[in-house]
């Protein structure tokens, strides 16, 4: 899926219908930007309620930390 957009002269930028129809982004979404070597990774940041249970079954008995690093 090739989609462009232009900046405007507001700095500002419309995502491309198709784009955010494969993507399922909705109005008021909020993304982090993250630079990776020229460009730039654009990356939806999920609500609270979305994060809930996620980490469900997770043993705190086996993680690492910095003691196992060599």
């Amino acid at each position: 899926m090739a989609e462009t957009a232009t900046l405007s002269s507001k700095f500002q930028i419309s995502i491309p219908k198709a784009i955010r129809a494969a993507q399922h982004w909705e109005a008021g979404l909020t993304f982090a930007f993250i630079p990776k070597g020229t460009g730039v990774l654009l990356v939806p940041i999920p609500k609270r309620d979305a994060l809930k249970g996620l980490a469900k079954g997770a043993k705190p008995d086996d993680h690492r930390d910095r003691a196992d690093r060599v």
